[in-house]
């Protein structure tokens, strides 16, 4: 009896290893997330609205961009990016005012733009309305006046010749490269981040050039600024790996660039399938993209909206919010500014009257409700319907619980009727101007150049 209980045992115990031995096994097959940040709550159907201070107003100043919150927070935009707000440097300046992106203090404010007092003034009334501040950071380079280089002239890097260097490759005169290998120039960096988040209670930032620095510089900072409130960081990059621990958000470039060879090439979509897919396969589900038909960067150096959309301009602006995406309104979009912005001298907006106004108020307000349309993990993956005329006409839905979009969008400059070899389409629906719509097998669309149509339904439409 004992060698029996003795066997039972000893079987009961290889069992039980070699179950144990089967289950690490399996765990070491398992999928681990690939984004470990948690993105604030308020982001997942927010919209972003940036602010060239500059230009904003006719004075320049954040006390004069305060006196427009109330328009902002009418728009529905919710997060507001404001450029650059810290000193410029005069050495090597370009034209009169410079560039807000050549940086001679981290720790202080542009006089031109105001004092700091009025700085936090605007920064306090923004979240009374309900709105959120992330700054412009430029961490890859300073002035070439700025305090770093006489008190810490080690912290740059030098050229062949040991002399202080811009960006090589790129028209950056302005400005001279840090060196992020110096353990102290990170700790400083991270010193200077932490000041306005605890000092201004401002929600985040825009990093400049952000894959010029290394994506650990960054995955720390991102874990130290979280230990103070939660915060929204936008990449000026496009790069899965900055969304890992770091970035809730990158620039779709590729997005605009599509979308640009989409209206210049009609019949030509294959460019945006291949961005949709490679968004879809590539970046992980949760990695919010910022899609837009401007920035600053883009008005100032490619054109205006108008020179590089052409009469796709509409079409293009809505898709950045109907689509996969978090839509980017630079200041002037919704005047239907029509000029290229001066970027080193005072060149204020000329506001009127436009209807990308009311536009943007009204896709605001379907964002903010629809669910199938927020960002990440929070809203639907596009679904290609397939129609008849797909080289030329993008048709999708986004479809969560019982909340659903279903868009068309003609890309030419000629009239198309579009029918359709689909079903998921199917069901009832009111239009962005509240009209019924009922889409079944019969339904067929006259589309008229550049034109598109977005049908929406679920308990908040």
């Amino acid at each position: 009896m004992k060698r029996f209980t003795l066997l039972v045992t000893l079987l009961a115990s290889f069992m039980l290893q070699a179950q144990d031995a089967k289950n690490q096994t399996l765990a070491a097959y398992q999928p681990a997330p690939y984004i470990h940040l948690t993105h604030p709550e308020w982001a997942k159907n927010a919209s972003i609205y940036q602010i060239n201070t500059r230009q904003f107003t006719p004075e320049g100043t954040f006390k004069a961009a305060q006196q427009q919150l109330p328009r902002l927070k009418k728009l529905g935009v919710d997060i507001l990016w404001l450029m650059p707000i810290h000193p410029i440097g005069a050495k090597n300046r370009k034209g009169e005012l410079g560039s807000p992106y050549s940086v001679k203090d981290y720790f202080a404010v542009n006089p031109e733009f105001g004092t700091a007092d009025e700085l936090k003034q605007f920064i306090d009334e923004a979240h009374a309305q309900g709105m959120y501040v992330i700054l412009d950071w430029v961490a890859n380079h300073t002035a070439w006046d700025s305090d770093l280089v006489e008190n810490h002239p080690d912290w740059y890097e030098r050229d062949y010749d040991g002399n202080f260097r811009p960006t090589p490759w790129w028209d950056w005169s302005d400005i001279i490269d840090l060196d992020y290998s110096k353990p102290e120039l990170r700790q400083y960096m991270t010193r200077a981040l932490k000041y306005w988040v605890e000092e201004f209670d401002i929600d985040g930032y825009r990093a400049d050039v952000a894959g010029f620095v290394p994506v650990d510089f960054w995955n720390n900072t991102r874990k130290e600024l979280d230990a103070i409130k939660p915060v929204f960081m936008l990449a000026e990059w496009e790069s899965r790996d900055l969304h890992a621990h770091a970035f809730d958000m990158t620039y779709a470039w590729s997005w605009h660039e599509a979308v640009m060879h989409v209206i210049k090439h009609e019949g030509e979509m294959s460019k945006l399938f291949v961005y949709y897919s490679w968004n879809e396969s590539a970046y992980p589900k949760d990695a919010y993209r910022m899609t837009y038909v401007s920035n600053h960067d883009a008005n100032a150096w490619e054109g205006t909206m108008y020179e590089r959309l052409g009469d796709g301009v509409e079409a293009a602006l809505v898709l950045s919010f109907i689509g996969e995406g978090m839509p980017l309104i630079y200041n002037g979009v919704e005047a239907g500014n029509d000029k290229r912005l001066a970027f080193f001298e005072k060149d204020p907006i000329q506001w009127k009257s436009h209807h990308f106004a009311d536009l943007i108020t009204q896709l605001n307000t379907v964002l903010e409700n629809n669910p199938a349309l927020w960002h990440g993990k929070e809203g639907a993956t596009m679904l290609r319907v397939k129609n008849s005329a797909p080289d030329e006409v993008l048709s999708f839905i986004r479809e969560k619980d019982s909340n659903k979009v279903f868009a068309l969008f003609n890309f030419t400059s000629k009239n198309i009727a579009v029918t359709f070899d689909d079903k998921k389409h199917f069901g009832k629906y009111s239009d962005l101007n509240g009209n019924q719509i009922t889409v079944d097998a019969q339904s067929s669309y006259e589309l008229k150049p550049w034109e598109y149509k977005v049908m929406l339904s679920g308990s908040e439409n």
